[in-house]
């Protein structure tokens, strides 16, 4: 039993491993939940030693800790945000719907580090969890995690892909392609136009994303357990905020109103929702650009995309658009973890919602997903495939859908007629034209020049 420690809670006596700065309630909730052998992600831990930092800075300020208890627990939480001893959190994700085992994990490894430090005691609940409780930390916690995630990685990467999209924009405008609509030949447009629709998509999308940041930046800290402040002090709430916001350089608030914080994930919920929409549009990018990049010689083969692996085990030569499936499994999986999250924003029963690991951890994964997806997209396909410009001209010299540019001159029923013979008998559009209408040779060449139709 030497690799082993006994370590007392509410509850009694726990084995405990002889090397783990964690104890008996961690130990608990690693005993009960064997679900998913999946953690809270390292951002969320990350963020939780930042509040639990905050908290201890606050508290110290209002008297409620001893400074040099104060500055031994800030010391430890902050070596948890730097994602120090993250080997200590090994809680399940699906465990107790507060996320309490989470936070006492913390309480205990800050606890346990600090209590090195200082040379005395350091309790988890009266020192590390003092002004607190799980039912508003983990909420907390949520918000803060996906406002740093969004700052430092989601944001910048949909910016670099916007950027790629941009610049690719500005080298294609000569490059005219055939348009499609229900994936069959349409109108005309030059491959610019079409790589300014995805841009647009991708900035809309970053905007909505925007829209709900302040809402995220209104923390539940200081609702305590039921919203009403219980054991934290009138001020503890705004200290707290100056304390965050000065270490991570956010503005970071109360909420408007704690019953809500803690009993509702409605700003998780609204998020999720537009991360959603972005990976929608970025399906269809991916989708796109898969289609475009296809054949190489039966499909239509009008881009070709930068081959990076073997795309066969049995068929040698053979190179698929790698990226572009990556990313939208992504966006797939992404899609699924809204449709969790709106389950679990749904699971706030009366003063506090019980699906709270849940939610930090999908909501996490999908900004990691979305950002990672975006720098795969810019750097490894849009910003050096090479398009096929053979291709593109000798699709739009058949497309007969040209003859819609005749419509004014010769009238829809006419311009139906000669469309229907060239597809028929398989012949430019400009061939046909010449024979069926009075327009000369030279009239059909400038109504039908695919550049003045884009």
């Amino acid at each position: 039993m030497s690799d082993v420690r006994i370590e007392k809670d509410s509850l009694g006596e726990v084995n405990v491993p002889a090397s783990a700065l964690y104890g008996a309630q961690t130990q608990r909730a690693v005993d009960n939940f064997h679900i998913s052998g999946i953690p809270l992600p390292t951002g969320f831990i990350c963020s939780l030693g930042i509040v639990k930092a905050s908290a201890a800075r606050a508290n110290a300020d209002l008297g409620l800790l001893e400074p040099a208890m104060a500055e031994c627990i800030t010391t430890a939480a902050l070596a948890i945000a730097a994602a120090h001893h993250h080997d200590q959190f090994p809680v399940d994700v699906f465990q107790t719907g507060s996320g309490t085992s989470t936070n006492m994990n913390a309480n205990e490894v800050i606890a346990s580090l600090a209590a090195k430090e200082l040379g005395q005691a350091v309790h988890p609940n009266d020192h590390v969890n003092c002004s607190q409780s799980s039912n508003d930390v983990i909420p907390t916690t949520i918000h803060v995690s996906a406002e740093l995630a969004l700052r430092h990685s989601l944001m910048p990467a949909l910016v670099h892909l916007a950027d790629v999209i941009s610049i690719r924009e500005n080298t294609l405008g000569d490059s005219i392609k055939t348009g499609r609509t229900h994936l069959m030949d349409a109108m005309p447009l030059s491959l610019a136009q079409e790589l300014s629709g995805w841009r647009t998509q991708l900035t809309q999308a970053g905007q909505r994303i925007d829209t709900i940041r302040p809402q995220l930046r209104q923390l539940a800290q200081g609702g305590t357990a039921v919203g009403t402040g219980i054991n934290a002090d009138s001020q503890f709430a705004a200290r707290f905020c100056f304390h965050l916001s000065e270490h991570t350089g956010q503005a970071f608030e109360p909420a408007e109103n704690y019953f809500a914080a803690l009993a509702s994930q409605d700003v998780a919920v609204a998020l999720s929702g537009q991360l959603k929409g972005l990976a929608v549009a970025l399906l269809k990018i991916a989708n796109d650009l898969r289609w475009m990049n296809s054949g190489p010689l039966s499909g239509l083969g009008e881009i070709s995309l930068k081959p990076l692996q073997p795309g066969s085990s049995i068929m040698p030569g053979k190179v698929n658009p790698v990226i572009p499936e990556a990313v939208a499994m992504a966006s797939a999986q992404v899609i699924g973890n809204d449709s969790a999250i709106t389950i679990a924003g749904q699971s706030g029963n009366f003063q506090l919602n019980v699906m709270l690991p849940l939610i930090a951890h999908n909501l996490l994964q999908s900004v990691t997903l979305m950002a990672n997806s975006c720098k795969a997209l810019a750097d490894n396909c849009i910003a050096d495939f090479e398009v096929n410009n053979e291709n593109l001209e000798a699709n739009l010299a058949r497309n007969p859908i040209l003859v819609t540019a005749l419509n004014r001159e010769i009238g829809y029923s006419k311009a139906a007629e000669i469309a229907k013979r060239a597809y028929r008998e398989g012949r430019p559009i400009m061939d046909v034209a010449v024979e069926m209408t009075d327009l000369s040779p030279e009239k059909l060449a400038e109504l039908l020049d695919p550049r003045k139709l884009v």
